[in-house]
């Protein structure tokens, strides 16, 4: 899967079924070149409740499952 085909995608908070946003980003380890972690940008609802920042990082760890047309993560 590419970047351009994961950005497309709407990464949605699988405990409550909202959208947390979109990956904007991704974040390397330099040591060994893996990807350790995507940056999202928040959607608008997301980021005017719960924070002021407009990004977000998701550990691998936190992807629950990865379908067609979303992401669904664990955000706790």
């Amino acid at each position: 899967m590419k970047l351009s085909e994961l950005q497309r995608k709407d990464i949605i908070d699988i405990k409550s079924g909202k959208k947390v946003g979109r990956i904007i980003d991704v974040e390397f380890d330099q040591s060994n070149g893996y990807m350790i972690k995507f940056i999202i940008e928040r959607a608008h609802f997301v980021k005017s409740l719960f924070s002021q920042s407009e990004e977000l990082s998701i550990k691998f760890t936190q992807i629950k499952k990865m379908g067609e047309d979303v992401v669904l993560i664990d955000i706790n």
